[in-house]
């Protein structure tokens, strides 16, 4: 399994635990505010899940461009010490 389907199994598993989504709708295309009605408040706990897990620190600004579920995988696997995936 390669780094960004790591990445994006455990991401999904977030958004579904975390924003009550059906797994079959978080694709990589999909927007966290029109897709799964995500406010301010959901996004900062996903961003606080997605931290505590992978161990990388999101900026405020770094999270403000972040829209779609694949803009958090970008993000995870750009800057994630590539010991999480040994």
């Amino acid at each position: 399994m390669d780094k960004k389907q790591i990445v994006f199994d455990k991401i999904k598993g977030i958004i579904v635990s975390e924003l009550g989504v059906k797994p079959e709708k978080v694709v990589l295309e999909a927007c966290l505010a029109d897709d799964f009605g995500a406010d301010s408040l959901d996004a900062l706990e996903l961003f606080n899940q997605i931290e505590s897990e992978f161990l990388v620190s999101i900026s405020d600004e770094a999270a403000t461009k972040m829209h779609a579920v694949g803009d958090l995988v970008d993000y995870v696997i750009e800057h994630v010490n590539a010991k999480y995936f040994d």
